[in-house]
């Protein structure tokens, strides 16, 4: 059996931060959406591969931005590999897909696109993944890209941000906030502080004193902290009305955590939904497209 330090060396160098790449098994035609392929660069010029789903006659546009580590579909985790890298029950398909659906039946344009190292999109920074930092740059480019097509410069914006896509969001905001200036709304499913699901996933393989090694670890493959990469200083730079939803007892993270990223957005027009009666984070990621009221509600309100 490895020893301690294989261990989380082991954890630290696989998803943490190199995430494995996931096929896309659906595509926005199989639900009634015709679409294109189109393709952006990051700020930094990693390209980027997208959906654009128009809405004919619709000036309402929704860009998404996906979860580590998953791409603009969802995630295959009823299949192998897939199926083995995620513990806690989270052996079920995620499909993104229904959602983009009664988003576009509610009349809008979606823009949803893999970031780097993800999906299709293009390797960069090595292959690693920093959990936010470098992915803000695709953040960032998925507005210029927006602002730069003629027709879609003009459209009132909204922005369906999870996990990743949030923590990535968070930064850009605080990097970038003059892209922002005219979103009018963010919907956020599940953010997450690397230092709590690190906790959480050390405590499970009976190491939970060990979280300085995995620090440490970290580091040492992306020069970061783990502290470094907390999406709670960032959240302290979202100006928009901010709808977080959280699977309550996830055994990947913790209340705390999230109720801590949602205390630290300064505005008053917020909202933090919990998802009750489950402790698998896929649940997180299925609520909306199973029931997307909520979700439709928050960007009618704030978009017309």
């Amino acid at each position: 059996m490895a020893d301690a330090s294989e261990m989380i060396n082991g954890l630290v160098g696989g998803m943490f931060t190199h995430p494995v790449r996931t096929p896309l098994l659906h595509t926005p035609d199989e639900y009634g959406m015709a679409y294109e392929d189109v393709t952006f660069p990051s700020l930094d010029g990693t390209p980027l591969e997208a959906w654009w789903i128009p809405a004919p006659g619709s000036d309402k546009l929704i860009v998404a931005n996906h979860p580590l580590p998953m791409c603009r579909y969802g995630f295959p985790s009823h299949l192998e590999p897939w199926k083995s890298m995620v513990p806690g029950g989270n052996d079920f398909e995620v499909n993104f897909l229904p959602e983009y659906k009664a988003l576009h039946d509610a009349g809008y344009n979606i823009l949803t696109y893999d970031a780097r190292n993800h999906g299709h999109s293009g390797a960069a920074n090595g292959g690693i993944f920093t959990w936010g930092l470098f992915e803000s740059r695709d953040v960032a480019g998925s507005l210029k890209y927006v602002k730069s097509r003629p027709d879609t410069a003009g459209m009132t914006l909204g922005l369906l941000s999870r996990c990743m896509g949030g923590n990535s969001t968070y930064v850009a905001m605080a990097r970038h906030p003059e892209l922002f200036e005219d979103v009018r709304c963010l919907v956020n499913p599940q953010p997450v502080s690397l230092r709590v699901m690190a906790g959480q996933a050390l405590g499970a393989m009976g190491l939970a004193d060990r979280i300085d090694d995995f620090d440490r670890a970290f580091q040492l493959i992306t020069s970061f902290t783990i502290d470094q990469v907390s999406p709670i200083a960032y959240a302290k730079s979202c100006r928009v009305p901010t709808f977080i939803t959280q699977v309550r007892d996830d055994v990947l993270t913790r209340p705390e955590d999230v109720q801590a990223i949602f205390d630290a957005i300064p505005v008053a027009d917020k909202k933090l939904f919990w998802i009750e009666g489950s402790t698998r984070r896929w649940d997180g990621y299925t609520y909306f497209p199973e029931h997307p009221e909520q979700l439709l509600d928050w960007f009618d309100t704030h978009m017309n």
